[in-house]
């Protein structure tokens, strides 16, 4: 993980974004926990911080290319504009 803040809301809705029309499954584990990919509240109820270590499973077309599309969603640093107070 290379983002700072983690994988907070706005980088879990990205994420989910780009896999919700895979038509396989999608595992994510972190710390002791595993979810099925397919909600922004169940990547986020793993609690990503900077750093920490996330095993990927995809079972379904195109295995391959899709847990490297995968990968790079996960390691992208998702450095969004701060809100204006």
């Amino acid at each position: 993980m290379q983002n700072d803040a983690g994988i907070h809301v706005r980088p879990s809705g990205v994420i989910i974004g780009e896999v919700k029309d895979y038509p396989g499954t999608i595992t994510v584990e972190a710390n002791d926990f595993s979810v099925q990919l397919n909600n922004v509240m169940g990547l986020l109820s793993l609690g990503l911080v900077k750093g920490d270590q996330v095993r990927l499973k995809v079972e379904g077309p195109e295995e391959q290319l899709f847990i490297e599309k995968l990968v790079r969603l996960f390691e992208k640093r998702y450095d969004f504009p701060q809100k204006k107070k």
